[in-house]
């Protein structure tokens, strides 16, 4: 059966008993001061001097906790007085990078940290500064699929991995049906769907397969599809209105945007997990930091094979991508204002509510607000 309303039901609770006290963001914002030692407001208040507009683009596996931290982000600033409009436009990770680092937008979500590259070109764009990430949105990737009469199922990442290459080519191969026995899998072609876009979430998906079955996905992970073939969506949204569309279509999307499309139970070690915020957070709990980059630079590097109870490691880290320092102060105070609410217990029970997102750990929390108060302005 579906289990997507009674999963809601525990993820929104997981989220307003997950989080930190608010002491971690702080106090409210001097607003004025130009060595980045506030807050810039963060989730406690200090919004009154805050106003202008702010611009974010990205990751639409976010969306729908954009929609809701921005709607409950401005009703707070307007309460107290401050007039500030925040928007996120849904265009992809891909373009939301490229937009905040042509100025375009003052950050962005992604699904894939900024690289090297992108690292570099940000002090073009950021006051001499560079550009940082922090991870604000945990979320599983589901496997999604519109098959007539199946509602669930259990998939190896084997099985996975030669649908999306596409050498599984039908519903009733044996390698589906052996992992499946009680399903009545019919004789019709599988159609597989992926995103059209440069798409965070097709990167992470992509790496799991390379990485947890290498001889049936041998692509590598790719932000852009490598195959032709199947059917496609632009961004989220359209990748599930194919799958809806079609009958024998499968796809991979935020879990957050699954609906009522049949999900998958994926095989770790000898079990096969369903996707949850609690598995998804598990996830994360078990992976080390990337190494490499700046302190303030909080970057993830997903353990996707690992086989600990529990875990469900098809999960996507989506990021902030901020500037180290904004020459306009007017708008750094209000980026580092949003970035606090983003990462507060409220700002991550808000999405765990509207999303079914899992919440940033502790010491994710308290390492993300000192990369914050570390944003200089003016």
């Amino acid at each position: 059966m579906n289990v997507r309303k009674n999963k809601l039901v525990s993820l929104a609770a997981l989220g307003l008993v997950g989080g930190l006290a608010l002491s971690a963001c702080g106090g409210g914002s001097d607003n004025g001061g130009t060595d980045g030692a506030s807050d810039g407001g963060g989730a406690a208040g200090g919004y009154a001097e805050l106003s202008g507009n702010l611009a974010g683009s990205g990751a639409s596996s976010m969306q729908n906790a954009q929609t809701a931290w921005t709607e409950s982000f401005m009703g707070l600033t307007q309460a107290e007085g401050g007039d500030l409009t925040v928007t996120y436009d849904p265009t992809g990770s891909g373009t939301g990078r490229e937009q905040f680092l042509s100025g375009q937008v003052q950050f962005a979500g992604t699904d894939a940290a900024l690289d090297e590259e992108e690292l570099t070109k940000s002090a073009e764009v950021c006051n001499d500064s560079q550009a940082f990430d922090l991870p604000v949105y945990i979320s599983p990737i589901a496997v999604v699929f519109n098959l007539e009469g199946v509602d669930s199922l259990n998939l190896t990442p084997e099985v996975i991995a030669g649908i999306f290459a596409g050498d599984i080519t039908k519903w009733n191969d044996p390698a589906i049906a052996e992992s499946n026995p009680d399903a009545e899998l019919p004789d019709l072609d599988i159609v597989p769907v992926h995103r059209s876009d440069d798409s965070g979430t097709t990167e992470n998906f992509t790496e799991y397969l390379s990485e947890t079955a290498p001889d049936a996905w041998t692509h590598g992970p790719v932000e852009t599809w490598p195959i032709d073939g199947g059917q496609s969506g632009d961004g989220t949204s359209g990748l599930i209105s194919t799958v809806e569309g079609g009958n024998g279509t499968i796809g991979y999307a935020d879990a957050s945007q699954a609906g009522n499309l049949g999900t998958a139970a994926i095989q770790v070690g000898d079990e096969f997990v369903e996707y949850s915020a609690d598995a998804a957070a598990k996830a994360v709990d078990v992976s080390p930091r990337e190494e490499g980059r700046e302190e303030n630079d909080i970057v993830v590097e997903l353990d996707r094979t690992t086989e600990e109870a529990g875990v469900y490691p098809i999960v996507l880290v989506s990021y902030l991508a901020l500037c180290g320092s904004y020459a306009d102060s007017a708008q750094g105070e209000a980026v580092k204002a949003y970035a606090s609410y983003m990462i507060s217990e409220e700002g991550q029970a808000t999405a765990a509510e509207a999303a079914g997102s899992a919440p940033i750990s502790e010491e994710l929390r308290t390492e993300a607000q000192a990369a914050i108060d570390g944003i200089t302005v003016g």
